[in-house]
């Protein structure tokens, strides 16, 4: 993100760390005559693929400074991050963003949003019940106690100088090539059962809807849940994907025979159901996919007409 002296340069300056699935959704949706757009990759593969997309991508590992980004946080006016955290100090470096640019951030002039990407999974578990942004934050997994940390961070960076930052809280992200369309279509798919257990989602498209309109300036709200309205049983979502893509009904399994992944045990550890009341007045934005099914039905179309 290179200083430009014309007049035709973009005003409006986006620099990710971490240009992934949720930030390729949201660059997708910018007009690049008026963004100029930059961000971190892992590694050289992922930094060419970026570039031949007319996108700066400097590679950072969250462990250790990159030349460049100082440089292009001095003159970015919006910072997205959805870099995962490290262990919070002493143990780690905490939020990789913060331990390693705090204050070029701190000194950015231009600087008018910051957007952070969390998860739902800080509130913990409910056995079920609903919660808001205004329920405490309880984390459960050792991911969402980093996660509740980095938060902290970021809201103390922001009460400390006074730069606007935004925490977005996410459902269980999916979308294109990323769904539970794929997973039986490969056949990977289990409709496990765990009585009254129900997530949440949120289609990466509206998530992208959601950062860009609060990145242009609507809103006032520090923290938003990023959710669907129908949380639903995960069996529940394996039968309509099932259903849409015309494969046989996946086998229900008990979740006590399930044998599933530490990570994945995580997950059904947590149960709630998330309200996004406060995301639709704050924003003024109706979810293109208000529920998995809609999600779901369009994903499908995509898939047939790809194949057609």
């Amino acid at each position: 993100m290179t200083s430009e002296t014309s007049s035709n340069a973009p005003r409006n300056r986006l620099f990710c760390f971490g240009l992934g699935f949720s930030a390729r959704a949201l660059i997708e949706r910018l007009d690049r005559r008026d963004w100029q757009i930059a961000g971190t990759v892992r590694d050289a593969e992922a930094a060419d693929r970026w570039h031949s997309d007319g996108v700066e991508a400097l590679i950072f590992d969250g462990k250790a400074q990159t030349p460049g980004i100082e440089e292009a946080i001095a003159g970015a006016t919006h910072i997205l991050i959805s870099v995962p955290p490290d262990a919070p100090p002493p143990e780690g470096l905490g939020d990789p963003v913060l331990a390693h640019y705090a204050m070029a951030l701190s000194h950015a002039a231009n600087l008018n949003w910051v957007g952070y990407l969390s998860t739902v999974g800080v509130y913990g578990d409910h056995d079920g019940g609903w919660v808001d942004e205004t329920t405490r934050a309880a984390p459960v997994s050792r991911r969402s106690h980093h996660r509740r940390a980095a938060e902290m961070a970021w809201e103390a960076f922001s009460a400390e100088t006074g730069k606007r930052v935004i925490i977005f809280r996410l459902a269980g992200i999916y979308g294109p090539g990323r769904s539970a369309l794929e997973n039986v279509m490969k056949g990977r798919a289990r409709r496990i059962i765990k009585p009254g257990q129900r997530f949440n989602r949120i289609h990466v498209e509206d998530i992208a809807r959601v950062v860009l309109a609060s990145m242009v300036g609507h809103g006032t709200a520090p923290i938003l849940n990023v959710s669907d309205d129908l949380p639903a049983p995960p069996q529940d979502v394996i039968a309509l994907a099932a259903e849409l893509m015309g494969v046989p009904l996946p086998p229900e399994v008990a979740f006590d025979d399930a044998d599933l992944s530490a990570m994945a045990k995580s997950f059904y550890g947590e149960n709630k159901q998330v309200r996004n009341d406060l995301l639709k007045s704050d924003l003024g934005l109706t979810l293109r996919y208000a529920t998995y099914k809609e999600g779901l039905q369009s994903l499908a179309r995509g898939l047939k007409n790809k194949s057609s």
